[in-house]
């Protein structure tokens, strides 16, 4: 993401204009966890099947995914304010859309074009921040985000059970869409108001080509890991995921070709020249896939297998996502700079024990297990989680020179959805096949038994990547080398 120039004041309703920005990003946040938690009950209302629900839940990290690069490129060159609105519209429309679902097919549609919306939006937040504050006060703004995501990632569990359990005016699951719409339209209308229009004098052009090859790439390979265990896994998956690849493998000369060209590519191929930056793009990729893969497994066993009710389920996790809060403060305001790189590996460290400790509390209590037998190992996750998730981002970008940080980091967005896109459609196939091939609760135990040893396995994947690492974040000084640059 492209920086602009730095302003000598800050805007008269800058601070009207943070709390706005963060409404959506409230709004984007609180739309993953409480549709997670919504899940089983939709599935039962509108008869959907498991694959059906995998789309529910990944779908909207999916197109999220594939056009959040483009959504920040288009705020560059049409304006931030313009592409904000776009966006925030776009994605009450879209809310009202599911809401209103009167089938599965419609409610995944929804959800796809959700993604999309949120791709125009959430890119605009940070170059308007930049836009509006001075330099003095950008630190003070930005350190709002923190306290406002970790809020949002423990009310969303919560709040998703609850807006279900609640059936106000019978509406049940389709509160959780509903909800969008007063945030929504807040965010619109105040940014119509109150937002200045902000666009670079000279932006890049958009890669219309290489969006869609990424789009095809990740649609060939998504797809047959979701429909391919219904189907019997028959030929055509597997040469759907083997075409995806081929299509992923164009992308690069085309981008090449670009480059040759003088013109703006979709990614920036200097990046990947940073051992670092490649190691943090494959960590990204793998832990976000295995977080909120064995996260939903672990959302459909307590409702499905267990019978929790929504708000139960929603109580029963809300110690990891209190975890992951605290874990997310204390690694970049404490640890990050006395531990650097080993911030990373106590929290996977961490997020591993907490696996281990749920996998054992699974199989002496199987079926019979209750929220607070769940609560220790799902704070220990949970604080592992957030030790990884806080300063990843910080790490990865470390070694990137000044005029690649902006690329790179958002491709590094980009990756974290795709990632639990990816990961929802294959830690959640694993959970279904072991379903379905042993049915009754028993089954919902093996299942979840599964996801979490696979859990555990990528555990290990990321602790190895994280050597590849820099042993300093971006904003800590490093004694051996120069100090890594720095974002504004």
């Amino acid at each position: 993401m492209t920086t602009p120039a730095p302003i000598s004041s800050n805007h008269p309703r800058a601070w009207l204009i943070l709390a706005l920005i963060l409404c959506a990003e409230i709004m984007d946040l609180l739309d993953g966890t409480i549709v997670n938690v919504a899940a089983p009950s939709i599935a039962r209302d509108l008869g959907s099947g498991s694959t059906a629900v995998q789309w529910m839940t990944g779908g909207y990290s999916l197109t999220f995914a594939v056009f959040l690069i483009a959504g920040a490129r288009l705020g560059d060159r049409y304006g931030r304010r313009t592409l904000f609105l776009a966006g925030a519209w776009g994605f009450v429309a879209c809310s009202a859309l599911c809401a209103a679902a009167p089938d599965t097919a419609t409610l995944i549609t929804g959800r796809l074009l959700q993604g999309v919306a949120a791709a125009l939006l959430i890119p605009q937040g940070l170059s308007l921040l930049l836009a509006v504050f001075a330099p003095a006060d950008q630190g003070k703004a930005f350190a709002i985000f923190g306290p406002a995501v970790g809020l949002a990632a423990v009310a969303g569990p919560v709040l998703g059970g609850v807006l279900v359990d609640a059936d106000l005016f019978g509406a049940g699951w389709r509160l959780v869409f509903l909800i969008n719409l007063p945030i929504g339209i807040l965010a619109a209308l105040g940014a119509g108001r109150l937002f200045p229009q902000s666009r670079l004098a000279s932006a890049p052009r958009l890669d219309v080509f290489g969006i869609l090859l990424a789009g095809v790439a990740v649609a060939l390979v998504t797809y047959p890991l979701v429909q391919g265990r219904e189907a019997g896994w028959p030929a055509w998956s597997f040469v759907m995921i083997a075409g995806g690849l081929a299509t992923l493998g164009v992308l690069v000369p085309w981008t090449r070709g670009r480059l040759g060209r003088h013109r703006d590519p979709l990614i920036q191929l200097s990046v990947f020249r940073h051992r670092g930056f490649a190691g943090g793009v494959l960590l990204t990729l793998v832990f976000f896939g295995g977080t909120f893969g064995v996260g939903l497994a672990l959302t459909l066993f307590l409702q499905l297998g267990l019978g929790y009710s929504a708000i139960h389920a929603g109580l029963t996790a809300l110690p990891y996502a209190l975890g992951s809060s605290v874990g997310a403060l204390a690694g970049g305001a404490a640890l990050v700079p006395r531990l650097g790189r080993g911030t990373l590996q106590l929290g996977n460290a961490l997020q591993a024990v907490g696996l281990v400790l749920s996998l054992v509390v699974l199989s002496r209590a199987g079926t019979h297990v209750t929220t607070w037998e769940l609560a220790g190992p799902l704070l220990v996750w949970g604080l592992g989680m957030g030790l990884v998730i806080a300063p990843l981002f910080d790490f990865a970008l470390a070694g990137l020179d000044a005029d690649e940080a902006g690329s790179g980091s958002g491709l590094l967005n980009a990756l974290q959805q795709l990632g639990t896109a990816v990961g929802v459609a294959a830690l959640g196939t694993v959970f279904f096949a072991t379903v379905d091939g042993r049915p009754g609760q028993a089954g919902y135990v093996t299942g979840l038994e599964r996801c979490l040893q696979a859990g555990l396995g990528i555990s290990v994947l990321v602790g190895l990547l994280t050597f590849l690492l820099p042993r300093h974040a971006r904003d800590t000084p490093d004694p051996e080398n120069t100090p890594a640059p720095t974002l504004t």
